[in-house]
């Protein structure tokens, strides 16, 4: 079983405070956990606390300069999230202003950041976008104004001129521009370097009937843990309607109907927006496919943002579900718009993040080797494998860069703006380093290969996949 912390050692070793500052105790040592499915918990964390590289640190005594997010992940094993969002910083460089509580003894992780093909990446890539050079671009902070503002517009237009098909469907391709191309860049900390900037913008997911919060627990996790099948929580986010990791045949997550699921995904797709508004997650803001592979969301951060989340909620309802009823009455012209808008919205949004990680030749096991031998992998080498790009500087301006899939899951706190810069030199060293780097030149075609994927595992008939990691971990 995970390890446990005496609930005297606080009591017995008081933090002190001096001129304002918190002196935490002196450092303990902790036993490691026993390895468990899921994401690796700590039981010995407390809510304001994390993990890095073994290393417990107080988020209490640490003021982030990339603003407060960051306590999202108190009582968590953050070693990836870490150096995912930070690739610039040095080893050992957080410990210059954290205060470390203690020691987690015999910590491992099942993926390595110190590969020969990560560093040649981060210093070609870097040579291009310079150090605070990676965030908001002019083009790109033009961009976010059109959308903003058009959205705006679509949604007042909504509120005091009546809804109707039309305004719907405009209305729902607005919402899906602020998911793909506002919120996105922003709740990855990449659309400022300004944190509070970071932090309005990201409540666009907020505005479209999402939240940012669950948003930020689902996705990062996501992100550090890309197609791992017991870790990342969009492998399990079709659940039970569709499936995404190969289950053998007779394994309990593998019905019958799943056969069918190329067929039917699309239709599913369509209906994202109503289970988002509908979710009951928004009370307490606990995503529950990022707690089921393990991670803990129950800090007090995330329970002060929960009444603001209620009430975006509440009034989301109101103005996409409610409003339309009472300007048309009880009629199917309200129910169409209804459904119109959130179709749209769904789509817009539900397929373009659907195709990145879903295609044939994706990895859907990147940490197979770790549990045939033990050696970690590297985390750069794993992102590529697992993601697809397609089309270039066009389809980066009108989806928030999300079909630069591979750029932006190496860079995730580089702003999308610069991924059809960068691409040709990462296309150029994965072929060095003999890394399967996924390119499709236009979006159907990525399409036709998730869908192909989709029909292959739905029907157990996905191929044996032996890609250059798993053959040489580098």
């Amino acid at each position: 079983m995970a390890p446990k912390i005496d609930s005297n050692y606080y009591d017995e070793n008081p933090i002190q405070v001096v001129n304002e500052k918190k002196i935490l105790p002196d450092a303990a040592t902790f036993p490691h956990d026993e390895n468990v499915e899921g994401v690796k918990v700590i039981d010995c964390l407390k809510k304001n606390q994390v993990c890095i590289d073994g290393d417990i640190f107080d988020l209490d005594a640490f003021k982030h300069p990339g603003g407060d997010s960051i306590n999202i992940f108190g009582g968590n094993d953050v070693t990836i999230f870490y150096k995912m969002i930070h690739p610039r910083h040095s080893q050992g460089h957080h410990k210059k202003s954290m205060i470390k509580v203690g020691d987690i003894s015999g910590y491992k992780c099942d993926y390595k950041f110190t590969s020969d093909f990560e560093r040649e990446l981060k210093a070609e890539v870097f040579k291009m976008v310079r150090p605070g050079k990676e965030f908001g671009t002019p083009g790109y902070l033009f961009r976010v104004a059109i959308y903003v503002s058009f959205f705006f517009a679509c949604l007042g237009t909504w509120i005091f001129s009546g809804s109707s098909y039309w305004l719907a469907f405009v209305y729902g391709m607005s919402a899906a521009s602020i998911g793909l191309n506002v919120q996105h860049d922003a709740n990855h900390g990449a659309a400022s370097r300004i944190g509070w900037v970071n932090d309005v913008l990201g409540l666009g997911a907020n505005f479209i009937g999402g939240d940012k919060w669950i948003w930020m627990e689902k996705h990062w996790t996501h992100h550090a843990y890309t197609n791992h099948k017991d870790c990342d929580p969009d492998c399990l986010s079709g659940e039970p309607i569709a499936i995404f990791n190969n289950y053998p045949v007779g394994h309990p997550n593998r019905k019958w109907y799943h056969a069918f699921q190329a067929f039917y995904i699309i239709p599913v797709l369509s209906l994202y927006w109503l289970s988002t508004i509908v979710s009951l997650e928004v009370w307490d803001l606990q995503d529950g496919n990022a707690t089921t592979v393990g991670m803990n969301f129950k800090n007090d951060f995330v329970s002060s943002r929960a009444p603001w989340a209620v009430l975006s909620r509440v009034l989301n309802i109101y103005i996409h579900i409610i409003l339309p009823f009472q300007q048309h009455g009880f009629t199917l012209h309200a129910l169409g718009h209804i459904v119109m808008f959130a179709g749209a919205g769904s789509l817009g949004l539900g397929l373009l993040f659907f195709l990145s990680h879903n295609f044939e030749g994706a990895d859907r096991d990147p940490t197979e080797i770790t549990r045939l031998t033990g050696e970690p992998v590297c985390w750069y080498r794993a992102q590529v494998e697992t993601s697809s790009t397609y089309g270039g500087f066009i389809s980066g301006a009108l989806t928030g860069g999300l079909n630069f899939q591979v750029e932006h899951h190496l860079f995730p706190r580089m702003c999308s703006a610069w991924y059809p810069f960068i691409a040709p030199k990462v296309r150029e060293i994965c072929k060095k380093h003999g890394v399967n780097y996924t390119y499709y030149p236009w979006i159907w075609q990525n399409m036709i290969s998730t869908l192909r994927f989709i029909n292959s595992v739905g029907n157990d008939s996905v191929p044996s996949l032996v890609l250059p990691s798993k053959v040489k971990n580098e």
